[in-house]
């Protein structure tokens, strides 16, 4: 992060509010889940909104960092259930339910762990992502279809981070490419802040909204290990809008004939739509790419990076 003239550097905007150890989130599982007490419990990972541990190398167990989780804890908890029997790829599905306390705050929960790794993690090379890609295509289409959203859709807002909005992300999007170059981490491409200049005259695609993951990037999809599509994590974001919020991992995270693979699974795509999901896939690539850089995570940058160029090319 950069340093006030004045002051002392500002705090990241993803310093945690409450940061949960192994220690407290054993003594939080124990009292409240008598047949988890004793189980080795270990940090599993962390992310802008929730601290992740596993326990007795079964159970994954979500901690919000920040209160503005919060309301994606209670989404996830009421929503997952009833998405997961309909998705063709695994995705977490709430076991237990932990309540806030004087310990610790807010409502946690855990899950049956789902093997794999994150993309952002693995690395695939280019031209083993095309298998991938059809399998993230195939889960957006079952994702987005109508049809869920009278099953889910009524608990769920609209778009509240106006993720489907190209003028909104676009703007967002220039202080994170500024913190990139003086990071020294990204040397600025024409391509990219010419696209972020244009993106801010758009306006959102039209359409209805359908239910979304919201937050679908690369540290979100798991790989197995033939580099399958193994699950889809983090639904904290999950909300109605338009398909182009999900549909911008096709841009960040696929380019040439695994894009092209992805698309031919999920189906056509309005131009408009098209444009709004690259315009995020910027947002979300730039954003990743400085919570790496800030934090040591070297492939998650690397892969981040790669994201800002595969989302303005073919």
């Amino acid at each position: 992060m950069t340093t006030p003239p004045d002051g002392p550097p500002a705090v990241p905007e993803w310093a945690p509010e409450h940061e949960v150890g192994a220690e407290l989130a054993a003594t939080l599982i124990g009292r409240r889940f008598p047949g988890l007490r004793g189980a080795p419990v270990e940090r599993l990972a962390t992310g802008w909104d929730n601290t992740v541990f596993l326990v007795g190398g079964e159970w994954v167990f979500r901690f919000p960092r920040r209160r503005i989780a919060v309301a994606g804890v209670e989404r996830e908890l009421a929503v997952l259930p009833v998405l997961a029997p309909r998705l063709p790829l695994p995705v977490p599905v709430p076991c237990f339910a932990g309540e806030p306390s004087d310990d610790f705050p807010w409502p946690f929960w855990g899950a049956r762990r789902l093997p794999g790794r994150e993309l952002a993690d693995v690395r695939p090379p280019e031209d083993r992502r095309v298998a991938l890609a059809a399998e993230a295509g195939a889960f957006l289409r079952a994702l987005h279809d109508p049809a869920l959203v009278p099953a889910a859709g009524e608990r769920l807002p609209v778009d509240p981070m106006g993720r489907a909005d190209p003028a909104v992300r676009a703007s967002r999007t220039v202080g994170r490419l500024d913190a990139l170059a003086a990071l020294g981490v990204w040397e600025r491409d024409p391509a990219v802040d010419e696209f972020v200049a244009a993106a801010q005259g758009w306006g959102p695609p039209g359409g209805d909204p359908v239910i979304v993951h919201g937050d679908l990037h690369v540290r979100h999809l798991l790989l197995g290990p033939g580099g399958r599509a193994a699950g889809v994590i983090d639904w904290g974001d999950v909300c109605l809008a338009d398909p182009a919020v999900d549909l911008s991992l096709a841009y960040a995270g696929f380019a040439g004939a695994a894009r092209a693979a992805f698309l031919g699974e999920y189906g056509p795509v309005p131009a408009e739509r098209t444009a709004a999901a690259r315009t995020l896939a910027l947002n979300l690539s730039a954003t990743l790419a400085e919570y790496a850089a800030s934090t040591g995570r070297d492939a998650l940058l690397a892969e981040s990076l790669a994201g800002l160029r595969r989302a303005v090319g073919e």
